[in-house]
């Protein structure tokens, strides 16, 4: 069988952890930054464990 290609907007965008689960960004962080609040724009700095639902898409997407 063929190997499995990476999907690289994926790559880009979410880690693998050492455990296994998907790492990503935070959004609505980007524009329209005024109305927020210091601690809310502080808040999605962060990175986020993505959920479990939308983490089995993200991993066929990240084989490797």
């Amino acid at each position: 069988m063929p190997k499995i290609k990476t999907h690289r907007g994926a790559a880009k965008r979410f880690k693998k952890t050492a455990t296994g689960k998907i790492r990503g960004w935070h959004a609505f962080h980007s524009h329209i930054l005024g109305k927020k609040t210091a601690k809310r724009k502080r808040n999605l700095r962060k990175s986020t464990i993505i959920h479990e639902s939308d983490a089995v898409r993200i991993s066929r997407l990240l084989p490797y």
